[in-house]
Formats: C-alpha cells, sequence, structure tokens
C-alpha cells in the first residue's frame, strides 16, 4: 500500500501504476540488482510513470523520516516501513528509478514450496466482557483515526478523537479529568506526540 501511494504522489498529472508478481531465480551467472542470496524468491514489483528520482534521493529514501515531500504531506516513515517488512521476512529490495521516466520497487520474498500444517489448537470461548473507560485518540491520518476510534468503540470505550497534537490539547483543557488513557502518534503536524504527552502530564 505504502508503495502504491507514492507511485500516485509521484505522477500528479496522472500516469500508470503496474504491479507485477513473478518468479525470480537468483543464481551465481544471474544474479540481483538487490544483493540477493542465491535461491528462488516471489518477486513483487510496483512501477509508475512519475518524475523518478535522483541518485541523492536514493541514497536516503529508506531512512527513517526522511521524506521529499511537504511539510504535512508525509512522515517519512512510509519506505522505512515497507524496507523492515521485507528483511523481517527475510527478504531484498530493489529500487531503479530515472528522472522523468518513472520509478520501479522489486520486492523478493523467499519462495517456500508447501507451508507447514499449523497446529490446530483447540477453540476456547472467551467470556464476553465490556471495556470501560474514556480513550484520547490522537491520530492526524483520517482513516487510522476512524479505524481506531471504531476498533475501541465496539470494545466498550468512550472514545474522543483528536486531529493533531493541538487539538488534543484544546480537548485536554476541558475533559482532561475524564480521559483514562492517551494514544497518540508519533508524528504529527504542530505538535509531535512525545511533546503532546509532556503537555498532558505537566497539566495532569
Amino acid at each position: 500500500m505504502n508503495l502504491v501511494v507514492n507511485a500516485r504522489d509521484a505522477m500528479p498529472r496522472g500516469g500508470r501504476v503496474t504491479l507485477t508478481t513473478s518468479l525470480v531465480h537468483v543464481t551465481a551467472a544471474q544474479p540481483h540488482r538487490s544483493g540477493a542470496a542465491l535461491g528462488e524468491y516471489v518477486c513483487i514489483s510496483v512501477a509508475d510513470t512519475g518524475g523518478g528520482m535522483g541518485k541523492e534521493v536514493l541514497d536516503h529514501i529508506f531512512e527513517p523520516f526522511y521524506t521529499t515531500k511537504e511539510t504535512g504531506k508525509g512522515t517519512g516513515l512510509g519506505l522505512a516501513t515497507v524496507y523492515g517488512i521485507v528483511k523481517q521476512s527475510g527478504g531484498y529490495i530493489d529500487v531503479n528509478s530515472t528522472l522523468a521516466e518513472g520509478t520501479r520497487f522489486e520486492l523478493l520474498f523467499p519462495h517456500v514450496e508447501q507451508h507447514k500444517e499449523r497446529a490446530r489448537l483447540p477453540i476456547r470461548a472467551v467470556p464476553e466482557q465490556a471495556s470501560t473507560g474514556s480513550i484520547l485518540i490522537v491520530e492526524d491520518e483520517k482513516a487510522v483515526r476512524n479505524v481506531a476510534c471504531r476498533v475501541l468503540r465496539r470494545a466498550g470505550y468512550d472514545v474522543i478523537a483528536a486531529n493533531d497534537g493541538i487539538d488534543a490539547l484544546e480537548i485536554g483543557e476541558d475533559r482532561l479529568a475524564a480521559i483514562d488513557l492517551v494514544l497518540t502518534d508519533v508524528v504529527m503536524p504542530r505538535l509531535n506526540g512525545p511533546e503532546l504527552v509532556a503537555r498532558l502530564r505537566a497539566m495532569r
């Protein structure tokens, strides 16, 4: 999802995003640009026809908090997250980009011939128990905020939503005594999560 969103953002005037999957055999005679070890991999490719990136950007794109987007438009964590997921899965990632021509990401995951049969654990009924308490959710991404609010409300919590740290401070001034827990994003425009928590703690 992160790669597709980045591809979309790289084509403000329109373009084409192409997703492909394939099996890739890495051999001594046919190495892969990512430096993948010899073996067979499932390759997921995301390519766009956007503006592309120069070497100075490519050298830093997987670094946390590095972004070329305007303030408030991106956290710089998207590609770092992609990189972490790929590495955690024992895979490799490669990016090829040319200015004015586009960008192509290739993600290689180890190919498994057969999945192991999962152990069948007995299903144990858990008694339903309504949760109680008030939670202040602070999240500048509307989609993430809405999902978190919906899940917690279904669980029985009283949920108060804030769009960012400044919004949360204003809510805190009026309702902080009634809030049991603050669940906040870290990177947000205007006021980040750690700064927000420090100011809320000073208030209560």
